[in-house]
């Protein structure tokens, strides 16, 4: 069978949105077993300035990456019973940024994630992560609704 692509990846935070993006991204995959698949998800660790400076907690820290590892647990038990190669990374940082970055490191073929669904008026003053990584993505963007 001739791949469109070799390499998905899959921006995940446990929303119902995400959850369809994976789906959808095991049944493409599930065409054929040489495509690998990146599920990634990104941390964002709330900072708070000071008049000292800016504070970092390394308990909020590592709640949150626990969180994440945990997470990504369930994910690699969903994915055991593809024959696809497939990885579960971490990133920390700007979700919409982090997720290009990734994308063009890593020779990604095809994003496959899922829309915040924001209204117009938040969109216009907050934007969206699937927004950012459709416009600045080197490679095309799906995005479930």
């Amino acid at each position: 069978m001739l791949s469109v692509c070799s390499r998905i990846a899959v921006p995940y935070d446990n929303s119902e949105l995400s959850k369809k993006a994976l789906d959808k991204a095991i049944k493409i995959a599930k065409q054929d077993q040489r495509i690998e698949l990146d599920i990634l998800t990104v941390v964002s660790i709330p900072t708070r300035i000071t008049y000292h400076g800016v504070y970092n907690d390394a308990r909020v820290r590592e709640a949150h990456y626990n969180t994440a590892q945990e997470m990504l647990e369930e994910i690699s038990e969903k994915l055991s019973d593809l024959p696809n190669k497939t990885r579960t990374i971490t990133l920390e940082g700007n979700p919409a940024y982090m997720i290009v970055e990734f994308t063009k490191e890593n020779g990604t073929d095809l994003v496959i994630m899922g829309s915040r669904g924001l209204s117009g008026l938040q969109e216009l003053f907050l934007g969206s992560v699937s927004h950012y990584v459709v416009q600045k993505s080197a490679c095309p963007v799906f995005v479930v609704k």
